[in-house]
């Protein structure tokens, strides 16, 4: 079993639930008392959050890049970024080591591509949704058609993220917010969703949609698990 490295902390309630899947993964893979071998340096989410919203990925990506060669150093054998909107920088932190990054993006496309879907909508951070890094990934290496939400609910998305689900805070009305959305996205062709931010999970499940819904948190976990057990 390769030890599994995660960068942590974007926010610990997401890492929390990479950490409790990777390990329940890794007993439906092995059984008995099985768990995974991992590391995880954790960030100070405050420190990215700032970052994030000055526009400074400069900095945050020497974060990331600092965080990774830690994990290195310190016997991982793979990198995971527990976090869809840091991997703004996916490239860079890969370039800084020598061990394998898994890219969440790929992870979650792989699974709608096996699926035969071609048309899907993306929920994330403003980051996520509007900028290339990843829509860019999805689209390119896949052959999806993604949408996203218009700019106002955009912003609901986003600060719903920010100033709830990243603090542990759960609302029923949020939830309902994102799903009005989800459905107007239905109604715009969207043929599945992708909770493509590690928090929404939190709040949204395929038991609320009546579209496939793609958790990138679990894809990631679990495709991190399968890699440190292959031969």
């Amino acid at each position: 079993m390769k030890t599994i490295g995660l960068i942590g902390g974007m926010s610990w309630e997401s890492s929390l639930l990479y950490y409790q899947i990777i390990n329940q993964r890794v007993k439906e893979k092995l059984g008995g008392h099985h768990s995974a071998k991992s590391l995880m340096y954790s960030v100070d989410f405050h420190e990215v959050k700032t970052l994030q919203h000055q526009g400074n990925w400069d900095e945050a990506t020497k974060i990331m890049i600092d965080s990774a060669q830690k994990l290195e150093t310190g016997g991982a054998d793979l990198i995971v970024i527990c976090t869809n909107t840091m991997h703004k920088m996916a490239q860079e932190v890969e370039e800084s080591v020598s061990i394998p990054l898994l890219h969440i993006a790929d992870s979650t496309a792989i699974e709608i591509v096996k699926d035969g879907i071609k048309k899907v909508a993306l929920l994330g951070t403003a980051f996520t949704m509007e900028q290339d890094f990843y829509k860019g990934r999805l689209i390119e290496r896949f052959g999806l058609d993604v949408i996203v939400p218009n700019e106002e609910e955009r912003m609901v998305i986003h600060d719903i993220i920010y100033q709830e689900l990243c603090l542990g805070i759960i609302k029923e009305e949020s939830k309902q917010s994102y799903l009005k959305i989800i459905n107007g996205l239905y109604q715009q062709g969207a043929e599945a969703i992708i909770l493509g931010c590690t928090e929404i999970t939190l709040l949204i499940s395929q038991d609320d949609c009546i579209i496939p819904v793609y958790d990138t948190t679990r894809l990631h976990a679990e495709s991190a698990v399968d890699f440190a057990l292959k031969n």
